[in-house]
């Protein structure tokens, strides 16, 4: 699985599941536009990546929630490196909360960041992936929304189901183009993941016990491994799949 010579934007490139998708990308071979909204966390990326050996590039920041900030950053791949050949939509804030305690404000931030954010990002990046003959187009889902118990997850679930749906229409639609767009949806080691375990009253091993494989997925060697072989000559002729990366968790069936 090599990918030399590619350009790959990621975003929510600082920490967790992003971070983990840019340092396996780079070890790949390709050079990777790190975005996000804090710098200092992608020039650490960054460092990580060419400590390594690889090529990164840390993009002004951005709130992928913000049209203006999307079209600056495909505008700022395609004139400095010309054109994007992978995209990985991982950015997504979210409120997870009781469906009462969710509000206007707190589903429309869920909904910016996720599906509004992929769906421009897809449009925006179409191109210039096209015009280099091609490549791959890599979103994140989620297997919360077919758990038995959604409590607590409504905004968060439903913005990872249409971010699901958007894939795959982009998938049917962009064939032609020689764009390949896949659904990963991961169970990884994120702060965000670790802190929530931490906190669990019963300590992490309830929930580890629901995981066949009996671990969290590491962000680089699990997830950002699938996301590499996705983006690959190797997976030429997926397109529109959803690949749980989850240590068994979840049915799919």
């Amino acid at each position: 699985m090599n990918i030399n010579g590619k350009v790959a934007l990621v975003t929510g490139a600082g920490q967790g599941v992003g971070r983990g998708i840019a340092l396996a990308l780079a070890a790949g071979g390709a050079l990777v536009i790190l975005v996000g909204r804090t710098t200092a966390k992608l020039q650490a990326v960054r460092a990580e990546i060419e400590a390594a050996g690889g090529e990164a590039d840390v993009a002004h920041p951005a709130d992928v929630r913000h049209a203006a900030d999307i079209d600056a950053l495909i505008t700022y791949a395609a004139d400095r490196y010309g054109g994007i050949d992978i995209l990985v939509n991982s950015a997504q804030q979210a409120v997870l909360a009781p469906l009462l305690d969710i509000d206007d404000e707190g589903l429309l931030l869920t909904f910016e960041s996720g599906p509004f954010a992929a769906f421009r990002m897809m449009k925006a990046a179409h191109p210039y992936i096209k015009q280099r003959g091609g490549g791959a187009i890599i979103n994140i889902v989620s297997s919360t929304a077919i758990n038995w118990d959604t409590s607590g997850t409504a905004a968060y679930s439903a913005a990872k189901q249409a971010i699901g749906a958007i894939t795959r229409a982009a998938a049917s639609e962009w064939g032609p183009d020689g764009i390949r767009v896949n659904n990963i949806a991961p169970l990884a080691g994120s702060p965000a993941m670790l802190a929530w375990l931490d906190a669990k009253p019963e300590g992490p091993d309830a929930y580890l016990s629901t995981i066949p494989m009996r671990r969290i997925g590491d962000p680089q060697a699990d997830i950002g491994r699938a996301v590499l072989f996705l983006a690959s000559d190797e997976a030429a002729y997926i397109t529109g799949a959803t690949i749980p990366v989850d240590g068994g968790q979840a049915n799919w069936n």
